[in-house]
């Protein structure tokens, strides 16, 4: 009695394959889950990473080579106030988008300059969003030749320094 219910158990050989695979794909990823977080746990954090670059103003990566790390000051960042802005019209609602960005400037860039011009960045970016549409800036493309054009055209008009950069702090599309 014993030997038949085994012979039913073991009926289907397929279902016996697809057992032993589902077991060592489960073991696969148990192995590689277990590397990567032993790869994890000798990775430096991130506060003594900063502490490094206070220290000696360069960091070592887990290989032992020296790394520049770029500096970015905290006078280089201008940070600009919200826009909601409506976006060009397309079929269907109107829509609008919620932005707000820091600009990241050369190290020539002066302070008086830019908040005596702040009107005419910010004239100038609302320009550029109302000329786009949401499915346009849906795409991460589409936010990268955005950060462009505005860089483009905030240095066209600026006399001391320049926009090396444009870091968005909140995107949103509605």
């Amino acid at each position: 009695m014993a030997e038949e219910s085994n012979a039913q158990q073991v009926k289907n050989p397929l279902i016996m394959l697809l057992l032993v695979l589902n077991m060592a794909g489960m073991a696969t990823i148990g192995y590689f889950q277990f590397r990567f977080m032993e790869m994890e746990s000798k990775r430096p954090s991130l506060s003594e990473l900063l502490k490094e670059q206070k220290e000696g103003g360069e960091t070592a990566d887990t290989t032992g080579e020296q790394n520049n790390v770029e500096t970015i000051k905290k006078e280089n960042l201008l940070p600009l106030e919200s826009f909601t802005v409506n976006l060009a019209q397309t079929e269907g609602p109107r829509r609008y988008v919620r932005l707000e960005a820091v600009l990241k400037m050369s190290a020539d860039a002066k302070l008086p300059e830019f908040e005596a011009r702040k009107p005419q960045i910010r004239d100038t970016i609302i320009s550029i969003l109302n000329t786009k549409k949401a499915d346009d800036l849906l795409k991460k493309e589409g936010k990268s030749f955005l950060k462009e054009e505005i860089k483009a055209s905030i240095n066209s008009f600026l006399v001391d320094g320049k926009v090396e950069d444009i870091f968005y702090i909140s995107f949103q599309i509605n």
